[in-house]
């Protein structure tokens, strides 16, 4: 950076602050998206009654929930009859360990996840979830879309805005902090996008696929550290911002006061 640190360019104790708050909200914000995408508990299924459920259908059901051949429409029931979850990455059931068709039913339960490949985040969902032949549902595809790629978008923002941030350091001047606002901004919006597209996919799927009168769906921890990390980011684009334009405005007047 062509930054030369002069007497008058040196930040006082308030934009110090301002930026160690910015900072510190930033790196939590990052901890929490990072957290949130990697985890399971997007959206959570309670039923009353799983154990019963899967001795009734036998293997068949997390047979075909693991399946590769798998459609929304199959593993969609699966996680409505057997406490599932669903991440951005994975999709999960509780079952008992080694049921079998002859056996009565377990109390001892595991959970079995899958990973949802990259061609499966850009499939086409369709009018009627299972049914290839009644069209493509263009917003919810689109919507499944997006929430993989915007948290990604996200933090890649927060990355470069940190290596903008380093950059300002080292040239000891906050002129470059306010790139880091606006980066941090943007990435706020994409999380704020991510929230807003995944609990519109949610909503539109129970239309076409709705819960069972037993089964209670709602929202987990993975989703609310998401919902946390956009105000998180919206504020530490604010401290740099703020924190850059003053000092500078301040840094302006002072040489305007020298001159005269």
């Amino acid at each position: 950076c062509p930054c030369v640190p002069t007497k008058g360019a040196m930040m006082d104790n308030r934009f110090a602050t301002a930026l160690v708050i910015a900072c510190v909200l930033s790196l939590i914000s990052t901890i929490y998206m990072a957290a949130s995408i990697g985890t399971d508990f997007w959206y959570e299924y309670h039923t009353l009654s799983p154990a019963e459920n899967v001795s009734e259908a036998g293997r068949s059901i997390w047979e075909e929930f693991v399946s590769k051949d798998a459609d929304e429409k199959t593993y969609t029931d699966a996680l409505f009859r057997c406490n599932g979850t669903v991440g951005l990455w994975r999709r999960c059931i509780t079952v008992p360990k080694n049921s079998h068709w002859y056996s009565p039913p377990e109390t001892d339960m595991t959970t079995n996840c899958i990973s949802f490949s990259l061609s499966d985040q850009f499939v086409e969902k369709y009018i009627e979830p299972g049914n290839h032949n009644s069209g493509t549902d263009l917003n919810r595809t689109y919507l499944w879309r997006l929430q993989f790629l915007l948290p990604f978008v996200s933090i890649g923002l927060m990355c470069f805005g940190a290596l903008i941030g380093l950059c300002a350091c080292a040239c000891r001047s906050l002129y470059p902090a306010i790139a880091t606002g606006v980066l941090h901004f943007l990435a706020g919006l994409c999380t704020l996008g991510l929230v807003g597209c995944y609990v519109a996919g949610i909503e539109l799927l129970h239309r076409k696929l709705p819960l069972p009168e037993d089964v209670r769906g709602e929202f987990g921890w993975s989703f609310c550290l998401a919902c946390v990390s956009a105000p998180l980011q919206f504020m530490a684009a604010a401290l740099f911002i703020w924190a850059a334009r003053t000092n500078r405005k301040e840094f302006t007047l002072l040489k305007a006061y020298r001159v005269a």
